[in-house]
């Protein structure tokens, strides 16, 4: 078995090569890819980098994405014609109705309606909801959903993080401004990365703002957990908020159903479901560089009975990315996905 890596000298491709090896994945080649800047280099252990050509992307079972959108669709469906199943971690394909959208443990058999070879990994925020939220769907039913995301600086890469850590010495060398004159502390720096000043910090704009208000990030919240859960008229409403955390996404949920809820039965689904753990009060922190999704603060809503709040967290370079994307390529193989082509 001949596996591809794309984007292999990123953040996430670096911790998708460490997981396939972690893992134990059946492969008998790895091969690394990567930009004409990277391509010729050499990766410890897995030999040369290849630039991305049609001459190079025959002749492999499975080809993992993560280098970006653009990326993706100028080359995913050339690798599913030499003979790949693609698993791709951007957006490009996502929302294709001929592409599943798939969380390992909430819809592994939507994999088998792959009918362009591809299969899509969600929005790392995205991903972090959706073992919660299947395992309290299947018990009560959901209808709706509050979502608020306070959302690492590693959700935008290796130069989110490298920003929020140059910031931070810089701004921590001057506590009397960041208590009396924050706008003046905020400007010391320089952000390209994230909206605004992130380092002790609080940025309620994630992504792209669009006409209705909302940003593409939270649009994506919205629209991937309709695809997911297979509840086409959930009602959502997100907002998306970067925070001083390196690697960790954490969202509040208020989740609404069509039963009442009952909270001793909604904990006994939480702690049953697969890779789901439950706990006082989960923090990103302490969920980074692990694989598990973390939930806790689960209490009922104090105006509807139907409704249930809880706080949940997860490593989003991991789960959210890359450990994903290993599980789903497992998947394609015991699933009889790989060779089919």
């Amino acid at each position: 078995m001949r596996v591809a890596v794309v984007g292999a000298t990123g953040a996430v491709g670096q911790i998708m090569l460490r997981t396939l090896e972690r893992r134990g994945f059946a492969a008998d080649a790895i091969v690394p890819f990567a930009s004409e800047r990277s391509a010729g280099r050499e990766l410890e252990g897995y030999g040369t980098i290849q630039p991305l050509r049609d001459d190079t992307v025959a002749g492999f079972d499975l080809a993992l994405f993560s280098a970006g959108g653009g990326t993706s669709r100028d080359w995913a469906e050339r690798f599913v014609a030499g003979g790949a199943v693609v698993v791709d971690n951007s957006s490009a394909w996502r929302m294709d109705p001929d592409v599943p959208l798939v969380v390992s443990e909430v819809n592994p058999e939507a994999m088998d309606a792959a009918r362009k070879g591809i299969v899509a990994n969600p929005n790392c925020t995205t991903m972090v909801v959706m073992l919660p939220a299947k395992a309290l769907h299947d018990r009560f039913g959901m209808t709706a959903m509050v979502a608020t995301s306070y959302q690492a600086a590693g959700g935008a890469g290796q130069k989110g993080i490298d920003e929020l850590a140059a910031q931070v010495p810089v701004l921590a060398a001057d506590i009397d401004a960041l208590v009396n004159d924050g706008a003046a502390a905020a400007r010391k720096v320089e952000s390209s990365v994230h909206a605004n000043t992130l380092a002790f910090n609080v940025i309620p704009r994630l992504g792209t703002i669009g006409p209705n208000g909302y940003t593409d990030e939270e649009m994506k919240l919205q629209d991937e957990s309709r695809k997911i859960l297979g509840i086409p008229v959930l009602a959502v409403s997100p907002t998306c908020v970067r925070v001083p955390v390196m690697v960790g996404h954490a969202i509040e949920v208020r989740a609404t159903y069509e039963r009442e809820v009952d909270l001793d039965e909604a904990l006994a689904a939480l702690r049953a479901f697969p890779n789901l753990v439950v706990e006082e009060a989960p923090t990103p922190l302490e969920a980074a560089g692990r694989d598990e999704t973390f939930v806790g603060r689960v209490r009922r809503d104090l105006g509807d009975p139907h409704s249930l709040n809880f706080f949940v967290v997860g490593d989003n370079l991991l789960k959210g990315a890359a450990l994903n994307t290993v599980q789903l390529a497992e998947l394609a193989v015991e699933r009889g996905l790989v060779g089919r082509r």
